[in-house]
Protein backbone atom coordinates (compact mmCIF):
# COMPACT_ATOMS: atom_id res chain seq x y z
CA UNK A 1 0.00 0.00 0.00
CA UNK A 2 1.27 3.53 0.98
CA UNK A 3 3.34 2.13 3.50
CA UNK A 4 7.03 3.49 1.99
CA UNK A 5 10.02 2.38 3.80
CA UNK A 6 12.72 5.26 3.96
CA UNK A 7 15.29 4.48 5.97
CA UNK A 8 16.13 8.08 7.10
CA UNK A 9 16.74 10.13 10.18
CA UNK A 10 13.30 10.31 12.53
CA UNK A 11 13.94 9.02 16.02
CA UNK A 12 17.01 7.17 15.85
CA UNK A 13 19.35 10.26 14.55
CA UNK A 14 17.64 11.71 17.32
CA UNK A 15 18.73 9.31 19.86
CA UNK A 16 15.24 8.51 20.66
CA UNK A 17 15.94 4.46 19.91
CA UNK A 18 17.63 3.16 23.51
CA UNK A 19 19.41 0.83 22.99
CA UNK A 20 21.51 0.06 19.86
CA UNK A 21 22.34 -3.34 21.08
CA UNK A 22 18.63 -3.99 20.67
CA UNK A 23 16.00 -3.49 17.19
CA UNK A 24 16.70 -0.90 14.74
CA UNK A 25 14.38 2.22 14.50
CA UNK A 26 10.94 1.93 13.12
CA UNK A 27 10.93 3.55 8.75
CA UNK A 28 9.99 7.19 9.98
CA UNK A 29 7.85 7.74 7.08
CA UNK A 30 4.58 5.87 6.54
CA UNK A 31 0.99 5.07 5.66
CA UNK A 32 -1.36 2.87 4.54
CA UNK A 33 -4.09 3.25 2.06
CA UNK A 34 -7.45 2.42 4.15
CA UNK A 35 -9.38 -0.07 2.95
CA UNK A 36 -12.44 -2.09 4.49
CA UNK A 37 -11.71 -4.62 7.22
CA UNK A 38 -11.65 -8.24 4.58
CA UNK A 39 -14.09 -9.66 7.35
CA UNK A 40 -16.46 -6.99 5.68
CA UNK A 41 -18.62 -7.03 2.95
CA UNK A 42 -16.92 -4.95 0.14
CA UNK A 43 -18.37 -1.90 -0.58
CA UNK A 44 -18.53 -1.91 -4.47
CA UNK A 45 -16.74 -4.07 -6.68
CA UNK A 46 -13.64 -1.97 -7.53
CA UNK A 47 -12.18 -2.02 -3.59
CA UNK A 48 -13.21 -5.72 -3.59
CA UNK A 49 -11.42 -6.64 -6.11
CA UNK A 50 -8.42 -4.42 -4.89
CA UNK A 51 -8.72 -6.08 -1.68
CA UNK A 52 -8.63 -9.64 -3.90
CA UNK A 53 -5.48 -8.56 -5.30
CA UNK A 54 -7.51 -8.82 -8.40
CA UNK A 55 -5.52 -5.12 -9.40
CA UNK A 56 -6.73 -4.60 -13.31
CA UNK A 57 -10.15 -4.96 -12.27
CA UNK A 58 -10.07 -3.05 -9.77
CA UNK A 59 -8.77 0.18 -12.33
CA UNK A 60 -11.55 -0.59 -15.04
CA UNK A 61 -13.93 -0.64 -11.86
CA UNK A 62 -12.94 2.91 -10.32
CA UNK A 63 -12.73 4.20 -13.85
CA UNK A 64 -16.28 2.47 -14.66
CA UNK A 65 -17.18 4.58 -11.43
CA UNK A 66 -15.28 8.22 -12.30
CA UNK A 67 -17.22 7.77 -15.76
CA UNK A 68 -20.45 7.64 -14.10
CA UNK A 69 -19.43 10.41 -10.91
CA UNK A 70 -15.98 12.28 -11.78
CA UNK A 71 -16.05 13.72 -8.35
CA UNK A 72 -15.69 10.18 -7.13
CA UNK A 73 -12.77 11.40 -4.69
CA UNK A 74 -12.09 7.43 -3.52
CA UNK A 75 -11.84 5.73 -6.68
CA UNK A 76 -9.72 8.68 -7.78
CA UNK A 77 -7.26 7.48 -5.11
CA UNK A 78 -7.53 4.04 -5.54
CA UNK A 79 -6.15 4.53 -9.43
CA UNK A 80 -3.60 6.70 -7.85
CA UNK A 81 -2.78 3.91 -5.70
CA UNK A 82 -2.84 0.97 -8.36
CA UNK A 83 -0.36 3.44 -10.24
CA UNK A 84 2.02 4.38 -7.80
CA UNK A 85 2.71 0.74 -6.60
CA UNK A 86 2.29 -1.06 -10.08
CA UNK A 87 -0.32 -3.28 -9.57
CA UNK A 88 -1.45 -4.72 -12.78
CA UNK A 89 0.48 -1.71 -14.32
CA UNK A 90 3.72 -0.25 -15.05
CA UNK A 91 4.26 2.02 -11.72
CA UNK A 92 3.74 5.53 -12.53
CA UNK A 93 4.34 7.97 -9.98
CA UNK A 94 3.27 10.82 -12.05
CA UNK A 95 0.20 9.45 -12.73
CA UNK A 96 -0.55 8.38 -9.21
CA UNK A 97 0.37 12.12 -8.06
CA UNK A 98 -2.56 13.32 -10.85
CA UNK A 99 -5.09 11.18 -9.11
CA UNK A 100 -4.29 11.74 -5.70
CA UNK A 101 -3.88 15.75 -6.29
CA UNK A 102 -7.70 15.64 -7.86
CA UNK A 103 -8.95 13.51 -4.88
CA UNK A 104 -7.20 15.67 -2.39
CA UNK A 105 -9.18 18.43 -3.92
CA UNK A 106 -12.33 16.60 -3.11
CA UNK A 107 -11.45 16.49 0.28
CA UNK A 108 -10.00 12.54 0.43
CA UNK A 109 -8.15 12.20 3.06
CA UNK A 110 -6.32 8.99 1.87
CA UNK A 111 -5.62 11.39 -0.92
CA UNK A 112 -4.24 14.21 0.65
CA UNK A 113 -2.10 12.06 2.69
CA UNK A 114 -0.43 9.72 -0.34
CA UNK A 115 -0.12 13.45 -1.84
CA UNK A 116 1.99 14.40 0.97
CA UNK A 117 4.59 11.46 1.09
CA UNK A 118 4.42 11.73 -2.71
CA UNK A 119 5.91 15.49 -1.92
CA UNK A 120 8.08 14.71 0.80
CA UNK A 121 9.96 12.19 -1.13
CA UNK A 122 9.81 14.24 -4.43
CA UNK A 123 8.56 10.60 -6.56
CA UNK A 124 6.68 11.83 -9.10
CA UNK A 125 5.93 15.44 -8.21
CA UNK A 126 8.71 18.07 -7.57
CA UNK A 127 10.27 17.70 -3.63
CA UNK A 128 8.11 20.42 -1.73
CA UNK A 129 8.55 19.74 2.47
CA UNK A 130 6.77 22.31 3.09
CA UNK A 131 3.54 22.03 1.48
CA UNK A 132 3.74 17.82 2.27
CA UNK A 133 3.82 19.23 6.36
CA UNK A 134 0.68 20.92 5.22
CA UNK A 135 -1.48 18.43 3.76
CA UNK A 136 0.08 16.13 6.43
CA UNK A 137 -1.83 18.69 8.61
CA UNK A 138 -5.05 18.63 6.75
CA UNK A 139 -4.85 14.54 6.68
CA UNK A 140 -4.32 14.89 10.55
CA UNK A 141 -6.93 17.70 11.14
CA UNK A 142 -9.47 14.29 9.63
CA UNK A 143 -7.89 12.13 11.68
CA UNK A 144 -5.80 9.81 9.48
CA UNK A 145 -3.16 8.02 11.90
CA UNK A 146 -0.77 8.16 9.29
CA UNK A 147 -0.27 11.70 8.80
CA UNK A 148 -0.27 11.74 12.55
CA UNK A 149 3.09 9.96 12.61
CA UNK A 150 4.40 11.52 9.96
CA UNK A 151 3.94 15.08 11.92
CA UNK A 152 5.55 13.15 15.21
CA UNK A 153 8.84 11.95 13.48
CA UNK A 154 9.17 15.69 11.64
CA UNK A 155 9.03 16.74 15.05
CA UNK A 156 11.63 14.67 16.20
CA UNK A 157 13.53 15.25 12.65
CA UNK A 158 13.45 19.09 13.66
CA UNK A 159 11.98 19.75 10.37
CA UNK A 160 15.75 21.54 10.23
CA UNK A 161 15.01 23.88 13.15
CA UNK A 162 14.85 22.43 16.79
CA UNK A 163 13.59 18.55 17.60
CA UNK A 164 10.20 18.98 19.91
CA UNK A 165 9.77 15.26 21.89
CA UNK A 166 6.76 17.22 23.10
CA UNK A 167 4.85 17.55 20.64
CA UNK A 168 6.19 14.17 18.87
CA UNK A 169 4.59 12.50 21.79
CA UNK A 170 1.61 14.05 21.51
CA UNK A 171 1.13 13.47 18.06
CA UNK A 172 2.79 9.97 18.51
CA UNK A 173 -0.05 8.95 20.92
CA UNK A 174 -2.84 10.34 19.27
CA UNK A 175 -1.65 7.69 16.00
CA UNK A 176 -1.17 5.13 18.45
CA UNK A 177 -4.04 5.18 19.49
CA UNK A 178 -6.22 5.26 15.97
CA UNK A 179 -4.48 2.11 15.64
CA UNK A 180 -0.63 2.91 14.50
CA UNK A 181 1.96 0.90 15.05
CA UNK A 182 4.62 2.25 14.05
CA UNK A 183 3.40 5.27 16.46
CA UNK A 184 3.20 3.00 18.85
CA UNK A 185 6.80 1.53 18.84
CA UNK A 186 7.69 5.35 18.78
CA UNK A 187 6.06 6.21 21.63
CA UNK A 188 7.25 3.30 23.91
CA UNK A 189 10.50 4.63 22.89
CA UNK A 190 9.94 7.80 23.79
CA UNK A 191 8.32 6.55 27.48
CA UNK A 192 11.63 4.39 28.10
CA UNK A 193 13.95 7.10 27.03
CA UNK A 194 11.72 9.72 28.88
CA UNK A 195 11.86 12.20 25.81
CA UNK A 196 8.76 14.37 25.89
CA UNK A 197 7.21 12.24 28.09
CA UNK A 198 8.15 11.22 31.69
CA UNK A 199 10.35 8.19 31.59
CA UNK A 200 8.18 5.02 32.26
CA UNK A 201 9.09 1.69 31.89
CA UNK A 202 6.07 0.04 32.62
CA UNK A 203 4.21 2.34 29.96
CA UNK A 204 6.70 1.81 27.58
CA UNK A 205 6.50 -1.77 27.68
CA UNK A 206 2.90 -1.80 27.41
CA UNK A 207 2.85 0.32 23.74
CA UNK A 208 5.92 -2.07 22.71
CA UNK A 209 3.80 -4.86 23.71
CA UNK A 210 0.92 -3.48 21.77
CA UNK A 211 3.22 -3.01 18.92
CA UNK A 212 4.93 -6.46 19.00
CA UNK A 213 1.54 -7.84 19.10
CA UNK A 214 0.91 -6.21 15.97
CA UNK A 215 3.98 -7.21 14.07
CA UNK A 216 6.34 -4.89 14.84
CA UNK A 217 9.45 -6.51 13.89
CA UNK A 218 11.22 -3.55 15.81
CA UNK A 219 9.01 -3.77 18.62
CA UNK A 220 9.28 -8.26 18.27
CA UNK A 221 12.64 -7.56 19.50
CA UNK A 222 12.86 -4.65 21.78
CA UNK A 223 9.64 -5.88 24.15
CA UNK A 224 11.85 -9.78 23.86
CA UNK A 225 14.38 -8.24 24.92
CA UNK A 226 12.33 -6.18 27.74
CA UNK A 227 10.92 -9.47 29.13
CA UNK A 228 14.39 -11.25 29.22
CA UNK A 229 15.21 -8.41 31.42
CA UNK A 230 12.05 -7.95 33.10
CA UNK A 231 12.10 -4.16 32.43
CA UNK A 232 8.16 -2.97 33.01
CA UNK A 233 7.16 -6.37 32.85
CA UNK A 234 7.77 -9.81 34.37
CA UNK A 235 10.90 -11.13 33.36
CA UNK A 236 10.32 -14.05 31.44
CA UNK A 237 13.37 -15.65 29.17
CA UNK A 238 10.94 -18.58 27.31
CA UNK A 239 8.08 -15.93 26.18
CA UNK A 240 11.26 -13.25 25.44
CA UNK A 241 12.89 -16.41 22.71
CA UNK A 242 9.68 -16.42 21.36
CA UNK A 243 9.51 -12.88 20.34
CA UNK A 244 13.06 -13.34 18.86
CA UNK A 245 12.33 -16.60 17.14
CA UNK A 246 9.37 -14.57 15.61
CA UNK A 247 11.23 -11.74 14.50
CA UNK A 248 14.07 -13.89 13.13
CA UNK A 249 11.76 -16.04 10.96
CA UNK A 250 11.04 -12.68 9.50
CA UNK A 251 14.68 -11.68 8.78
CA UNK A 252 15.84 -9.27 11.59
CA UNK A 253 19.60 -9.49 12.01
CA UNK A 254 19.53 -8.73 15.77
CA UNK A 255 16.65 -11.56 16.92
CA UNK A 256 19.16 -13.68 14.87
CA UNK A 257 21.74 -13.01 16.89
CA UNK A 258 19.77 -13.43 20.54
CA UNK A 259 18.05 -16.43 19.42
CA UNK A 260 21.44 -17.64 18.59
CA UNK A 261 22.47 -16.70 21.97
CA UNK A 262 20.04 -17.92 23.83
CA UNK A 263 19.90 -21.84 21.70
CA UNK A 264 23.75 -21.56 22.38
CA UNK A 265 22.80 -21.00 26.32
CA UNK A 266 20.05 -23.16 26.65
CA UNK A 267 18.14 -19.88 27.98
CA UNK A 268 14.61 -19.41 27.15
CA UNK A 269 14.82 -22.76 24.99
CA UNK A 270 16.15 -26.18 25.13
CA UNK A 271 19.79 -25.81 24.49
CA UNK A 272 20.58 -26.54 20.73
CA UNK A 273 23.95 -25.97 18.82
CA UNK A 274 23.14 -26.68 15.46
CA UNK A 275 19.98 -23.92 15.39
CA UNK A 276 22.03 -21.36 17.69
CA UNK A 277 24.57 -21.58 15.30
CA UNK A 278 22.46 -21.08 12.18
CA UNK A 279 21.48 -18.12 13.32
CA UNK A 280 24.38 -16.92 14.09
CA UNK A 281 25.14 -17.46 10.74
CA UNK A 282 22.91 -15.57 9.75
CA UNK A 283 23.39 -12.42 11.85
CA UNK A 284 27.07 -12.52 10.82
CA UNK A 285 25.93 -12.50 7.08
CA UNK A 286 24.10 -9.22 8.12
CA UNK A 287 27.53 -7.81 9.44
CA UNK A 288 27.00 -8.57 13.29
CA UNK A 289 29.60 -10.06 15.09
CA UNK A 290 29.70 -12.17 17.85
CA UNK A 291 33.12 -13.51 19.15
CA UNK A 292 31.35 -15.95 21.57
CA UNK A 293 29.19 -17.57 19.20
CA UNK A 294 32.24 -17.41 16.67
CA UNK A 295 34.37 -19.44 19.66
CA UNK A 296 31.73 -22.20 19.53
CA UNK A 297 31.47 -22.15 15.87
CA UNK A 298 35.27 -22.62 15.70
CA UNK A 299 34.88 -25.40 17.72
CA UNK A 300 32.17 -27.47 15.56
CA UNK A 301 32.62 -31.01 14.13
CA UNK A 302 32.64 -31.44 10.39
CA UNK A 303 29.55 -33.41 11.51
CA UNK A 304 27.98 -30.59 13.39
CA UNK A 305 28.77 -27.99 10.43
CA UNK A 306 27.63 -29.82 7.79
CA UNK A 307 24.35 -30.14 9.57
CA UNK A 308 24.51 -26.06 10.71
CA UNK A 309 25.05 -25.53 6.59
CA UNK A 310 22.12 -27.96 5.80
CA UNK A 311 19.96 -25.88 8.32
CA UNK A 312 21.21 -22.38 6.85
CA UNK A 313 20.10 -23.58 3.67
CA UNK A 314 16.59 -24.49 4.83
CA UNK A 315 16.20 -21.18 6.50
CA UNK A 316 17.47 -19.56 3.59
CA UNK A 317 14.88 -21.45 1.32
CA UNK A 318 12.00 -21.11 3.46
CA UNK A 319 12.28 -17.66 3.69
Amino acid sequence: MLRLLLIAAGIAAAGACAAQTSAPPAAPFAGTLALPPKSEPPPDLAFGAFQRGYYVTALKEAMKRLAANPSDAPAMTLVGEIYDQGLGVRPDPVEAAKWFRLASRLGDREATFALGLKLLEGRGVEKDRKTAIDLFEKAAAAGHPGALYNLGVLAVDGNGVSRDFNRAATLFQRAAELGDIDAAYSLAVLYKEGKGVGQDIERAAEWMGRAAREQNIAAEVEYGIMQFNGEGVPKDEKAAAGWFLKAANRGNPIAENRIARLYAAGRGVDQDTVEAMKWHLLARAAGLKDDWLDSILNGLTPQESAKVEAAVRKQVSDQ
